[in-house]
């Protein structure tokens, strides 16, 4: 694959969600959407709630992050060309289909990680700061944040296959970005029963989970990557 062709796409690509609207609100809003309930929840506690903290994981809530803004973005990747009618001009280029994959989904995972990383750091801070000295310590545990730190890009990649594969097939973005959202739901759910305490994060279950999305992750770029031929991505409205 020639990289200067996905350095190109990629730019492309961020020029493009720079310049739309819906996607600079997706990747603002959606972020502080759901740092709103565990700062709430955090910075309410009085120091003798830390206790009550040992068998609960609110950081893992903000995975929820990484879960559904790339696949939003990558929802507008293919059907917000086909509507503005550039698709068909990008498509006589020299440009590989596994090139042209590549090159749109750096560009949504990268702001993406971004932000994720950059709304956690925020947290981070901002618990140190000015939650109780003992709910602090039980919050900021090393363990769950080296877990947000390492889930982070594997959950973003598969909502950014979720949301490019039915971008693909779809000839409205607004539409793909709302189907792309209920798909995230599982991975929502997920979080959220682990930052509620309803699942006792463990050693074994993050490497069984970290296989499993890797796996799945592979999984995904070999069911993904034969949608991206010319004639399904140019048809792929109508089929």
């Amino acid at each position: 694959m020639s990289t200067t062709r996905i350095r190109a796409i990629f730019r492309k690509e961020l020029r493009e969600y720079r310049r739309n609207r819906q996607i600079v609100t997706t990747m603002a809003v959606l972020p502080l959407l759901f740092t709103v309930y565990p700062i709430i929840e955090i910075f309410a506690l009085p120091a003798s709630a830390a206790g009550a903290l040992a068998h609960r994981q609110p950081l893992v809530f903000m995975l929820a992050i990484p879960a559904i803004v790339p696949g939003t973005v990558a929802a507008y990747s293919v059907a917000g060309e086909r509507r503005q009618g550039t698709l068909e001009p990008v498509l006589t280029t020299p440009i590989r289909a596994e090139e042209f994959l590549v090159g749109k989904a750096l560009a949504a995972l990268v702001p993406s990680l971004v932000v994720s990383y950059g709304v956690f750091a925020f947290f981070v801070a901002a618990v140190e700061l000015l939650a109780q000295p003992a709910v602090a310590s039980a919050v900021l545990h090393g363990p769950e944040v080296l877990a947000q730190l390492l889930f982070t890009p594997p959950v973003a990649a598969l909502s950014i296959w979720v949301g490019t594969a039915i971008s693909s097939r779809s000839s409205d973005p607004r539409v793909a970005a709302q189907l792309s959202t209920v798909a995230s739901i599982p991975a929502i759910v997920v979080t959220t029963t682990i930052a509620v305490g309803g699942i006792h994060a463990t050693l074994r279950l993050a490497v069984l989970l970290g296989a499993a999305l890797l796996i799945i992750d592979v999984l995904a770029w070999r069911v993904v990557s034969p949608m991206f031929d010319r004639e399904r991505l140019i048809t792929g409205a109508k089929s």
